[in-house]
């Protein structure tokens, strides 16, 4: 059964959006963040349902792709004039896929990026 409290009080005011979801996609944890990131779409009240139902196409057929193949998918958005890095990947548990998380954060514009050797 799903519960508004991940099991780590840390990630519950961690300032990105974590999501949990199972193999099928039943929402099974969301942090602080996550709740009101989705607040238009129900916010805690996403517990239990399928995240499939809450993305439309293109996005639900690519959603279901890499679940299906369990690949990582990530990506940065602009939207309402923030930019944001999106981390979906799969997640296991004992060894086994158990499903997907995903992590949004907020990120400056003008990301640094350092090479560094060795």
């Amino acid at each position: 059964m799903p519960t508004t409290a991940p099991r780590h009080a840390w990630i519950q005011e961690f300032p990105a959006a974590i999501t949990v979801c199972d193999a099928d996609g039943i929402i099974l944890e969301m942090n602080e963040a996550s709740i009101r990131s989705n607040a238009s779409d129900g916010g805690a009240k996403l517990l239990g349902t399928n995240l499939l139902a809450c993305h439309p196409e293109p996005s639900l057929s690519k959603l279901k792709a890499f679940m299906t193949k369990r690949e990582l998918n990530v990506y940065t958005i602009e939207k309402r004039g923030v930019k944001k890095f999106v981390y979906q990947t799969p997640w296991t548990e004992g060894g086994r896929y158990a499903g997907f998380m995903e992590i949004v954060m907020q990120i400056p514009f003008d990301v640094p990026h350092f090479v560094r050797e060795g």
